[in-house]
């Protein structure tokens, strides 16, 4: 009996990887063509605040958004028991993981609605694009990972792969937006096409 449980399982496992993947590429498409199809206003404001400002209010964004970041990946490597020298995990860890998640998911929100507001999905250039894209990609992201928190019948690794990966693609936004403007508008390696949008774009 015990062999054949997870035998029974796999189909379901496999489904329920299937429908996460499934919603995430359907959320990146959704966005991208939404960003794509949308008219830039240079105009848009953030909290009120517009042009110079706004950047700049959306990099300290931005870098918020990284710090707590990598504070849910040592909360999750807390959680999984691969935190070196700790072995255990006390109540909090997980309540406060999932607190860190909403708050996370929360402060992107702004960023994007500006982002998509004032100049929408651009591919023009190596930074913007890539910018463009992995911020389609995190929305993606975030739902699989929301509907892999659901369920019980997926491999063990499939919820750290989901996790890892919003890890990442936090990294590259931020490289590629709060760093460059901290940087006076350069990163290293994806700075070559930046001069072809309009000048601040993040």
């Amino acid at each position: 009996m015990s062999n054949a449980r997870p035998a029974l399982r796999r189909p379901e496992a496999r489904l329920a990887l299937a429908l996460a993947l499934a919603v995430a590429a359907a959320v990146f498409v959704a966005v991208f063509l939404f960003g794509r199809a949308n008219t830039p206003d240079y105009t848009a404001t953030l909290f009120g605040r517009a042009g110079a400002d706004a950047l700049r209010l959306k990099a300290q964004l931005a870098t918020a958004v990284l710090a707590i970041a990598a504070l849910q990946l040592l909360l999750a490597l807390w959680m999984y028991g691969r935190l070196p020298g700790v072995r255990r995990v006390p109540g909090p860890v997980p309540i406060a993981h999932r607190i860190g998640g909403v708050v996370l998911f929360a402060l992107t929100v702004p960023i994007a609605v500006h982002c998509v507001q004032a100049y929408g999905v651009q591919l023009t250039g190596s930074r913007v694009a890539v910018h463009s894209i992995a911020g389609c990609f995190l929305y993606g992201a975030f739902a699989a990972k929301v509907l892999l928190v659901q369920s019980r019948r997926l491999p063990g690794w499939a919820l750290p792969l989901a996790g890892g990966a919003l890890v990442v693609v936090v990294v590259v936004l931020w490289y590629t937006s709060a760093l460059w403007h901290f940087n006076g508008n350069s990163v290293t390696v994806l700075s070559l096409g930046y001069r072809h949008v309009p000048p601040g774009w993040m």
